[in-house]
């Protein structure tokens, strides 16, 4: 990759439920700018921004007076297709990565392959379904429509933990590491990294 090659992307989504402006870099130096109408989000986001090294800016609008699905659903929509633009034809990243992060009394893990092969493997079980507000379905949602949208294969499990607070930042922590990973360029990898010639 070429040093002066920018790899960073930005989206604006409107629908009769969202009203969404996602910008992202992934080289950054781990700026966030996250305002949404779901807090508990806001906090996740700035936890994966700082810990992936990304820069983040995130301006949502959604019907919370509904419930925050939409705007989590669409927020996750928004991330993948930057992220997957921002990355072009992937030539001499890692690829591959796969992180641990513990958050007190819960271990997670996040393992990514940025293959154009959108999949999500979910292993976790949360002792509340709700933090504050916050419906922890959600973070499946998020998830899911992260590694659709990015077309990456995204598996997240969450090895234990007894606060489902801990163990969902475990998970935001987690995937902005693995991101970070995967998505490093690495002066070894010449072209694509894969045997087909193209991501």
């Amino acid at each position: 990759m070429a040093e002066n090659v920018i790899r960073a992307s930005e989206v604006a989504r409107k629908t009769n439920e969202t009203d969404i402006k996602l910008a992202l870099a992934v080289d950054g130096s781990g700026t966030a700018k996250i305002e949404t109408d779901v807090p508990f989000l806001n906090h996740m986001l700035d936890l994966f921004t700082k810990h992936g090294q990304f820069d983040l800016a995130v301006e949502a609008q959604g019907d919370v007076d509904i419930d925050d699905h939409h705007t989590v659903e669409d927020i996750g929509i928004c991330l993948g297709q930057t992220l997957r633009e921002a990355l072009g034809d992937k030539r001499g990243i890692k690829r591959y990565a796969s992180v641990f992060v513990p958050m007190d009394d819960a271990l997670a893990q996040v393992i990514i392959d940025i293959s154009n092969r959108p999949a999500f493997e979910y292993r976790a079980q949360y002792p509340s379904q709700q933090v504050g507000s916050f419906q922890v379905e959600l973070v499946h949602e998020f998830l899911w429509k992260l590694a659709l949208e990015a077309r990456i294969n995204l598996h997240v499990i969450v090895h234990y933990g007894v606060n489902t607070h801990h163990m969902i930042e475990a998970v935001f922590k987690a995937l902005g590491r693995a991101l970070d990973e995967a998505t490093s360029i690495d002066p070894r990898v010449q072209g694509v990294p894969s045997t087909k010639g193209v991501l």
